[in-house]
């Protein structure tokens, strides 16, 4: 029985499937099949079962899971003690907000615990951060939420337990050009805004999400891209767009966008920190936890 067997036996629990364990860990789904027939001859038994919502822990399996995960803590702490090495996270950011919000923590940490060495992993899709987490690829990721339990804004979690730590909010604007028609509207609601268009990235996009619990289906949707294409496009007159205050700060102060009073004001997102809520924090991510917090 090999640590790397364990690390994948951790990731297909993770993700009940062979393909997605090995997305997360960077590997060829053969890879991941290989090292778990591996374990399964090593310990001369079955360790999953076929299921219809995917792969499924036997007994055995079941039995293997709390000690592969002390096994792996236990070896990471013993390999930080023998090399004396610096707390090291490795910190997964969308890139929506890798410019806008990722420095401000960043200082924050490098302030309070300049020890922490911080690998930064940035990605495009919140569900690959969260799948790397869960297969414990990340310690810790930076997401975009609503007010609530992980995920209220809309998206699904991976199986594993999650934990968050909520470390500011992130207030959102809706922007039109200055010469938009609702441009001198002195109040807005959602209902006022029926065949408008809503200039969107991707459904999974934080922003979209949030602004289909903000604004419903009264708006049609058209795809731009990320924040700057989107941003760009509203200057434009293309449509309104629903953004983070700190994307659209400048356009606002310059006069090129402006902000359209909407009734209720939007909600901010929130910024979390999420790591697995069922292995031993390495020392690294206690730290961050300290030092995170505002």
């Amino acid at each position: 029985m090999e640590l790397r067997q364990l690390r994948v036996f951790e990731a297909v629990v993770a993700h009940r499937s062979v393909t997605a364990a090995a997305a997360a860990l960077g590997l060829a789904p053969s890879s991941v099949t290989e090292q778990i027939r591996t374990l399964e001859h090593g310990l001369g038994t079955e360790l999953f079962d076929r299921a219809p919502r995917g792969l499924a822990l036997t007994p055995a399996g079941e039995r293997l899971r709390p000690w592969s995960r002390r096994l792996l803590d236990q070896a990471e702490q013993a390999r930080r003690e023998v090399v004396a090495a610096r707390a090291r996270l490795r910190l997964g950011a969308l890139d929506t907000i890798a410019a806008t919000h990722l420095p401000t923590v960043l200082a924050r940490l490098a302030e309070r615990r300049p020890d922490l060495e911080i690998s930064l992993h940035t990605g495009t899709t919140r569900d690959g951060l969260l799948d790397g987490v869960a297969a414990g690829a990340l310690e810790a990721a930076l997401i975009l939420d609503a007010a609530g339990p992980l995920g209220g804004l809309g998206f699904s979690l991976p199986p594993a337990p999650l934990d968050h730590l909520d470390l500011q909010d992130v207030p959102l604007a809706l922007v039109a050009a200055p010469t938009h028609p609702l441009a001198r509207a002195t109040t807005l609601t959602p209902e006022d805004l029926t065949g408008q268009r809503l200039l969107v990235n991707t459904p999974a996009c934080s922003f979209h999400l949030a602004g289909e619990r903000l604004l419903g289906h009264h708006l049609a949707r058209v795809p731009t891209g990320g924040i700057p294409v989107t941003r760009a496009c509203a200057e434009q007159g293309l449509g309104l767009a629903l953004l983070p205050d700190a994307a659209v700060h400048d356009r606002l102060t310059t006069g090129t966008l402006v902000r359209l009073p909407l009734t209720p004001p939007p909600p901010p997102l929130h910024l979390r920190l999420v790591w697995r809520a069922d292995r031993t924090p390495t020392p690294a991510l206690h730290q961050a936890l300290h030092a995170a917090t505002p």
